[in-house]
């Protein structure tokens, strides 16, 4: 049962970004970017109060993906990158993105706090950061 509702169009949405987000860090890196998009739609919290559908999370300004300014972006979804998009539409979830709602590739070691957000841990290339229960509770 899906988490999040999605048509055909925003799942292939779904699955672009987390190919030209993580596809360097392999399937896992990849649901895990999206683990970080679906729980940027059900949080309605922070940064995230007006977010509720996938071209919302994906195009949110300020603060939405890089990836989405680059030509990668904008390559069609393959069979495989949808069905990971599949996968975390309907709720599996991956640590350390479990609750995170931010994440990014540092140069070095992950910071413990990145906007005021503890750090859960790091994936490959990306460390992933998530709000506390008490800030966003629907995560």
């Amino acid at each position: 049962m899906p988490v999040i509702k999605s048509t055909d169009a925003q799942l292939e949405l779904l699955a672009r970004l987390m190919r030209a987000e993580a596809e360097g860090d392999g399937e896992l890196g990849m649901l895990m970017v999206g683990n970080v998009g679906v729980n940027r739609v059900l949080a309605s919290c922070l940064d995230f109060n007006d977010i509720r559908t996938i071209e919302q999370m994906v195009y949110q300004r300020p603060g939405g993906f890089e990836a989405t300014q680059k030509g990668y972006f904008y390559q069609r979804a393959r069979e495989q990158d949808k069905r990971l998009a599949r996968r975390v539409i309907n709720g599996e979830r991956f640590h350390p993105a479990t609750r995170s709602l931010w994440f990014f590739m540092p140069e070095g070691g992950c910071p413990a706090q990145w906007y005021g957000q503890w750090n859960t841990g790091r994936f490959k290339s990306h460390c992933f950061f998530s709000p506390s229960e008490s800030d966003c509770p629907q995560i």
